[in-house]
């Protein structure tokens, strides 16, 4: 369903994109992750023929995107990073109007709307006097019923789960695997949140800087790593135990996420609780939480990416 091959795209002489290279089968979940500033979003606009590449080629049920363009967005669906609503209209009056920049009218745009309502969970809501009164939550299901309207071929999703409450991430990732399951819909999901990507989809590449750094079935990545994680919550900042940690036998990786939580990837649960106990007692911390679990994508992400911090 899409094919990129050796893309490139330059900002000037920034590249943003360097030689990026991928398949997604049709009726695929595919994700693309990555940091801030990987490109995950200059690839998603060049897919939907937003930007010109300036070097390869990208090719969406079988049309070229240079050479084809209008083919292209008949065979796509796209729910930006950008919430792209209209506040002054209500949630029908949103869809009705996107409906007909599609070519749909009449009896077929209504029974569009409806569905795209339903799975997004809005038909109560769907006559509401104006959007701008709707939640962040809301707004962001009513982006995914937009792009949903022509049944698209593709559904490029660009981080559509930023910013939102629990419940309504809870709902998205359920109508996405739905559409993959009933409907058959190849999904392309830039995302960087690591769990989404491990409940919605069986491949993954993961870009950083312009590049893919590493393309495979999520469990295969995961296999990459082995050992326990230990997550651990202490009295007071955790900083200090890190690089006393490093040096411990057993212990494969450590690092702080937040405050006083410690996050430490070890070969056993034995040498992992050792290590915590004997540094712990040195410094004089007290270990207020522990929780013991499996290698996760975030540790396969943070490993090939590396920890600093991305503008």
């Amino acid at each position: 369903m899409l094919e990129v091959a050796e893309l490139t795209k330059l900002y000037g002489e920034t590249v943003a994109v360097r030689s990026l290279s991928f398949t997604v089968d049709e009726g695929e979940v595919f994700g693309l992750l990555g940091p801030n500033g990987a490109g995950k979003t200059t690839t998603i606009s060049v897919i939907a023929t937003l930007l010109k590449p300036d070097g390869g080629t990208v090719r969406v049920n079988g049309h070229d995107v240079q050479r084809d363009p209008m083919a292209v967005r008949r065979s796509i669906g796209l729910v930006p990073q950008e919430i792209g609503l209209y506040d002054i209209f209500s949630a029908w009056e949103n869809l009705e109007y996107f409906g007909r920049l599609y070519g749909l009218w009449g009896r077929t745009l209504k029974q569009r709307i409806e569905e795209a309502l339903e799975i997004a969970g809005l038909t109560e809501a769907a006559r509401k006097p104006r959007v701008r009164a709707f939640s962040g939550g809301m707004k962001r299901r009513l982006n995914l019923a937009a792009g949903l309207l022509h049944r698209p071929k593709l559904l490029l999703l660009d981080e559509p789960t930023a910013g939102v409450d629990p419940q309504s991430r809870a709902h998205i990732l359920d109508s996405i695997r739905l559409l993959s399951e009933r409907e058959h819909m190849t999904v392309l999901y830039t995302t960087h949140y690591m769990e989404e990507a491990e409940q919605l989809c069986r491949r993954v590449a993961i870009v950083d800087a312009g590049e893919i750094v590493s393309c495979d079935e999520v469990q295969q990545l995961l296999g990459t790593l082995s050992g326990v994680v230990l997550e651990v919550k202490l009295a007071q900042a955790a900083a200090p135990l890190e690089a006393a940690l490093a040096g411990q036998p057993g212990v494969l990786e450590v690092h702080s996420p937040d405050g006083n939580v410690l996050r430490l990837v070890a070969a056993s649960q034995e040498q992992g609780l050792s290590a915590l106990v004997k540094v712990a007692g040195e410094h004089g911390i007290a270990v207020e939480g522990l929780a013991l679990s499996s290698p996760s994508l975030e540790q396969v992400f943070l490993r090939l990416t590396g920890k600093a911090l991305r503008d």
